[in-house]
């Protein structure tokens, strides 16, 4: 546990540091056999050791000596419990993307990158106060064909097959929230038709190196 523990750790000091989520804000998790891993509530990334990192089963349950999983546990559970190709999971407040999300809106197919989540766009879930079952409920019905979205009023979900799949995910999807906020800005933003996502979801699915 050790090994993985540690990524946890280092994923969540990345996303800290590179200012993606500042200070305690988002948490980390991956999958570890039929638990979960994933960041303590409550507790500055910089202190964190191993055994800080919280087991978890997909019922939020914990060993008596462990320490509280992050207060957003019940979506991680949700997500990996609905979605077997989700390996890895970050949560995000970065700044672009969430002050979508505090219009509720989220990011359609303004640039061809936005195919990188999976789908034609990226959804905005409703709005739920945090740490709720209503909110796990309404992330994985926005993560439906996806590995991303924004959460009103709250944030960013990036999902991988492992966590440095899933952070470059969520930069990158702060990196469209920035580029369509300023489009905006511009004037009104033309789409890309659903024929041309769809080429474009094609060629991502055999884009890079492939073994």
């Amino acid at each position: 546990m050790s090994g993985l523990a540690q990524s946890v750790i280092d994923t969540a000091l990345t996303m800290s540091e590179s200012g993606l989520s500042a200070g305690r804000s988002g948490n980390v998790s991956v999958r570890d056999g039929d638990r979960v891993l994933i960041t303590p509530t409550g507790m500055a990334y910089e202190d964190l050791v191993p055994a800080d990192i919280v087991s978890m089963g997909l019922d939020g349950s914990v060993a008596p000596e462990s320490r509280k999983p992050s207060s957003e546990w019940h979506f991680h559970a949700a997500i990996y419990a609905a979605r077997d190709d989700v390996s890895a999971i970050v949560h995000t407040h970065s700044n672009a993307a969430t002050a979508l999300a505090c219009l509720e809106v989220g990011i359609p197919a303004f640039h061809y990158m936005v195919a990188a989540a999976g789908g034609m766009d990226i959804r905005c879930a409703p709005y739920a106060t945090f740490g709720t079952e209503e909110l796990a409920t309404f992330a994985v019905a926005a993560l439906e064909g996806r590995t991303a979205c924004l959460l009103a009023h709250h944030g960013v979900i990036a999902c991988g097959s492992s966590l440095g799949q899933a952070y470059e995910l969520a930069v990158e999807v702060e990196t469209l929230a920035d580029q369509f906020g300023r489009a905006r800005q511009l004037g009104e933003v033309p789409l890309l038709s659903e024929a041309e996502m769809q080429r474009v979801l094609e060629k991502f699915s055999g884009y890079g190196q492939q073994v």
